[in-house]
């Protein structure tokens, strides 16, 4: 059995941990640069309060209902996600992170023993020692206990396992509830005939695979309760990283877009050293803002690939590649909106392939960036950096109503009154 263990209201959930006050109450989580809102409290989901607006429309609305707004609080949220996992790793070997607030675990309970009841421990423990509340929902395959998890949000003990018969609850589940079918997908499967997940079920597989893709068939297979998904290997790393972030206000210095592109290239490379990996080559880019006393947007994406000469994990060996090619991207005049980088090629540390004129990575240098990162887990994000990342960065997402970083900053720890 799967079971798919999923975070309710995980952005919401992470604030109220350590801000009761915030229980009961209407609560909002904003995007980068507090553009509109991203996640929403049950309390908030009742007032059918939109989520695309921009937030600075609709401040009076969330004044006259007593809404509670956040900044998203990234750092809290990604510790937060790690505890849940760990608690996790507690009930089974097989434990397989999807999202910063969902996770599949396999799961093979002794004859006689209740996957219900389990599946309230589960719950009970994560709640008691991460204060998270999670729906978990059983099934033979992931597709189909991504169904489960649905119908246990609205279970009142947050737990479900999907019976034998599932066809009546598929012909009552919309195409688009379909773990990998989107909004496109689903219209064009409507325009065939499909009207629900029961329809799609009732699909020859071959006829599914030659008129859409693979994957669809593989879908198929598994509302069938027939593993199509290969269980995914814990160690699996991944193919790219990807770091970017848009401005807390338009840029047009060249020396800020440096700064923001060293950022990106510090973080970006500190994950893949995490999973163990190096990259072959480098995604930069820019993206570009209105113009100058303007309303107007100009529009505009600027980008390179590099390729390196050897695979590398250290940031400073990346952007010795990187910061030649950086002014032939910049514009003077223009403003710009956003800086980005994506690392890709990712190959196994352990196992390079080096060319006959290349310098392998020195001991001296793992140790020091092993060093580097394991401070910065320890005592937070840039605790220790790279002097190009600059000191002040006016450059820096906005988040204004940004709540304290309770577990990972020394100085923003939770005191008792």
């Amino acid at each position: 059995m799967y079971a798919l263990i999923d975070c309710n209201n995980f952005y919401v959930s992470c604030e109220r941990i350590f801000d009761p006050s915030l229980h009961g109450v209407p609560v909002a989580i904003l995007s980068n640069n507090d553009g509109c809102v991203v996640a929403r409290s049950n309390e908030l989901k009742a007032l059918d309060v939109n989520m695309r607006l921009p937030y600075f429309k609709m401040k009076e609305i969330y004044a006259q209902h007593g809404i509670q707004v956040r900044s998203s609080n990234y750092e809290l949220y990604g510790d937060i996600s790690r505890r849940v996992m760990s608690v996790l790793s507690g009930f089974s070997p097989e434990v397989e992170p999807y999202s910063i607030d969902e996770a599949f675990m396999r799961v093979q309970l002794p004859p006689g023993q209740d996957y219900i009841a389990f599946g309230r421990e589960i719950r009970t423990r994560i709640a008691k020692w991460v204060k998270v509340p999670v729906s978990v929902g059983f099934a033979p395959t992931k597709t189909l206990a991504k169904v489960a998890t649905h119908i246990a949000k609205e279970a009142e003990c947050g737990v479900y396992m999907l019976p034998e018969n599932i066809r009546p609850i598929l012909e009552q589940l919309p195409l688009t509830e379909i773990w990998g079918v989107g909004k496109r997908l689903a219209r064009k499967l409507q325009v065939t005939g499909f009207r629900n997940a029961g329809d799609l079920a009732s699909a020859d597989p071959n006829r599914i695979r030659k008129k859409f893709s693979v994957c669809l068939a593989r879908t198929v297979l598994e509302l069938n309760g027939r593993l199509a998904l290969e269980p995914e290997d814990m160690e699996t790393r991944s193919q790219s990283i990807c770091c970017s972030r848009a401005f807390g206000k338009k840029v047009g210095e060249f020396e800020y877009l440096r700064e923001a592109v060293a950022t990106y290239t510090a973080w970006a490379a500190e994950k893949m050293r995490k999973e163990g990996s190096r990259a072959s080559g480098v995604n930069v880019f820019f993206e570009l803002g209105p113009e100058k006393n303007s309303t107007e947007f100009s529009g505009g994406h600027v980008g390179t690939t590099i390729m390196l000469d050897t695979p590398q994990f250290g940031t400073m060996e990346i952007l010795r590649e990187v910061y030649p090619v950086l002014p032939s991207l910049y514009q003077k005049g223009k403003l710009y909106r956003k800086a980005g980088i994506m690392l890709f090629g990712l190959t196994d540390a352990r196992v390079d392939q080096l060319n006959l004129f290349s310098r392998p990575i020195s001991e001296k240098e793992e140790r020091l960036y092993e060093t580097l990162d394991r401070i910065n887990a320890r005592m937070g994000r840039d605790k220790v950096f790279l002097l190009a990342q600059g000191i002040e960065r006016p450059w820096q997402m906005k988040r204004t109503m940004l709540s304290p970083r309770y577990t990972t900053r020394w100085s923003e720890l939770p005191r008792a009154k």
